[in-house]
């Protein structure tokens, strides 16, 4: 790769050379040595004079006339290069320009012919004719290219996150990350104009106890003792409810040492909302607003409220706690017809207090042995056993196990003509995660999903606690939720079917945030803590602080929390949360850019009391 040659003629960083002119209105965005950007003229600036500055981004010589499109992150302009209104010698270096080399250039806006014209472009109906032009930043010839155009096949993945920044300047990204930067100006007007206070919470904590692993920082000057990067500032903002700050907010960056997944990152943004003196209703209102005014800067309309469904519900229609609903084929429970056969598979789960459950497919009937075979697939990759197969032809109900049903069993299944039913036998936590995915699959394979419908959904009234395969209780959402008031006589008795103050806000199936009523009363958190198994002294040692705190006067307090990647990822149309991240990880948690995480040398881990250990 060949830097491009520089002559005196160029002009890079000359002082001598006088600044470049115009009668152009400036725009916002002008400098002393740029009057627009590229991408924002309009048949309104012809017979300006004008100088931009920007990157070469094609260029086409036809041999005594020179033309070149000038890409700024406001766009592309066409500029030409011609004896008519170009020196020979500015002409001729025209003709030489390397793609990517930065320049500035000054010219006059003209009209295109109209033939000339390109409606693909939102400058199309105009050019700029320039006079002279510099090299302000010269260019190798790029690592990979620069797409050009939406559809234009893409380096792989891997190779653009090593050259982010090149990657960087496709308008895809620019524009995911310019409505990023909307969308963060929208949040702080919304909750500004509500009373809530910007407040930033620190970034090295105290390990937080939970189900992911905290990123750990050593402490020099406390040998042997760590910091950890927050999961989240929950703590701190409870903290701040207790000190009387009443509404606060931050977009705030969290981290999670966790496996990651097209939707996860380790280091992520999330919008975070606490207030005091509030009920559940006052985040739902909150949220709802918000979330109209996130949608609107891009372009779309929201229901001014969303549907809600309790937690119990939604597991029992769909199998999953944030459910796609802007589709059928809801779940449904067939134990009793199955009740009672010689069907082994069945008799085995119901004696086991299992049940049967399923969802009927319209116009299912149709698939083949072959997609019916893929669609088991999933479902066994899910913890299911398999499938139990039932469809109603023209021959009468089909399946392995249609001979063990008696009449009155098919007529309580109520299989209609061209129907296909799938169904799971087994315990709840086999048979929902597999139903789920069938469901999604199914959904996918029949075109069920409406396309450009947003179906929003609050799921309430989550479980406090669950148990884990040794029998211990586990937060479901983190310890500091609060229990529903009507269900507190549970605690000693049945701890499993304590409701929560909890909610999630879920939108075709992707959840959105999350977030609970807190406990205000430090006896009522130290008896949770007592039933997570974290004992009097342990709660005191890792949760002292706040324990005190709560005790000098707590008010009523809860909020929530978005993934604001997520968010950006969605309004964005995006499919992956890296093309709404500047300088995102990769699925492996490496940086490629700046290739992080790396070895540091021994000396530095001496001054950190710190040694590794080999594998």
């Amino acid at each position: 790769m060949q830097l491009l040659n520089l002559t005196p003629l160029d002009g890079l960083f000359d002082p001598h050379i006088p600044a470049l002119t115009s009668t152009a209105p400036k725009s916002r965005f002008a400098t002393a040595t740029r009057s627009h950007l590229a991408g924002e003229l309009r048949a309104s600036h012809v017979g300006a004079k004008v100088k931009l500055g920007g990157w070469v981004h094609r260029t086409r010589n036809l041999g005594g006339i020179v033309f070149l499109d000038l890409r700024d992150r406001a766009g592309l302009v066409q500029v030409s290069f011609d004896p008519k209104w170009t020196p020979a010698e500015a002409l001729e270096r025209a003709g030489k320009l390397g793609l990517e080399t930065v320049i500035t250039l000054e010219g006059e806006v003209a009209a295109r012919p109209p033939e000339m014209r390109n409606a693909e472009m939102e400058t199309g109906e105009i050019e700029v004719r320039a006079s002279d032009f510099r090299i302000v930043g010269p260019a190798n010839t790029p690592a990979i290219p620069v797409a050009r155009g939406r559809g234009e096949k893409l380096p792989a993945e891997e190779l653009r996150l090593k050259h982010r920044n090149l990657d960087l300047r496709r308008f895809e990204l620019q524009k995911n990350l310019i409505l990023r930067h909307q969308l963060q100006q929208t949040t702080r007007k919304f909750l500004d104009e509500r009373g809530y206070l910007e407040i930033e919470t620190p970034i090295l904590s105290k390990p937080a106890p939970s189900g992911a692993r905290d990123y750990v920082v050593p402490s020099r000057v406390h040998p042997g003792e760590f910091y950890a990067l927050p999961q989240s500032p929950q703590v701190y903002k409870q903290l701040l409810m207790i000190s009387g700050f009443d509404r606060y907010f931050q977009i705030a960056r969290c981290f999670r040492d966790e496996d990651l997944r097209a939707d996860r990152q380790p280091e992520f943004t999330q919008i975070d909302i606490e207030a005091s003196f509030i009920v559940p209703e006052d985040i739902y209102s909150l949220t709802e607003g918000l979330l109209a005014a996130l949608w609107k800067d891009a372009g779309l309309e929201i229901p001014p409220t969303f549907e809600r469904l309790r937690y119990a519900d939604v597991m029992e229609r769909f199998g999953i706690d944030r459910p796609d609903t802007r589709y059928a084929l809801e779940l449904f429970d067939a134990s009793e017809a199955f009740r009672g056969t010689e069907f082994v598979v069945t008799n085995t789960v119901l004696a086991a207090g299992g049940r049967v459950r399923g969802l009927k497919v319209p116009g299912g009937a149709a698939l083949s042995r072959k997609q019916l075979d893929e669609i088991e697939g999933i479902a066994k990759l899910a913890g299911a056993g398999g499938l139990i197969r039932l469809k109603r032809g023209a021959a009468g109900l089909e399946g392995p196990a249609a001979k063990f049903l008696s009449e009155s069993a098919v007529q309580r299944l109520a299989i209609g003509e061209g129907e296909l039913c799938l169904l799971v036998a087994g315990p709840e936590h086999v048979t929902n995660p597999a139903l789920d995915r069938v469901r999604q699959d199914v959904a996918q394979r029949l075109s069920l999903v409406p396309e450009n419908k947003r179906s929003f959904l609050w799921v309430t009234d989550f479980p406090l606690f669950g148990r884990e395969q040794d029998g211990t209780l586990s937060s479901v959402h983190h310890p500091f939720t609060s229990p529903h008031p009507d269900d507190l006589h549970l605690l000693d008795s049945a701890p499993e079917k304590v409701r929560a103050l909890a909610y999630d806000v879920v939108l075709n199936g992707l959840e959105l945030g999350g977030g609970s009523i807190r406990i205000n009363d430090p006896s009522l958190q130290r008896k949770v803590l007592s039933l997570l198994g974290i004992g009097a002294d342990d709660a005191q040692l890792r949760f002292g602080f706040l324990l005190d705190a709560l005790s000098a006067g707590a008010p009523p307090h809860g909020g929530i929390a978005f993934g604001f990647d997520r968010l950006a990822m969605v309004l964005a149309g995006a499919t992956s949360l890296r093309d709404v991240i500047a300088f995102p990880k990769t699925t492996a948690a490496a940086a490629l850019f700046e290739d992080a995480p790396s070895a540091i040398p021994p000396e530095d881990l001496r001054d950190l009391h710190l040694q590794t250990i080999a594998n």
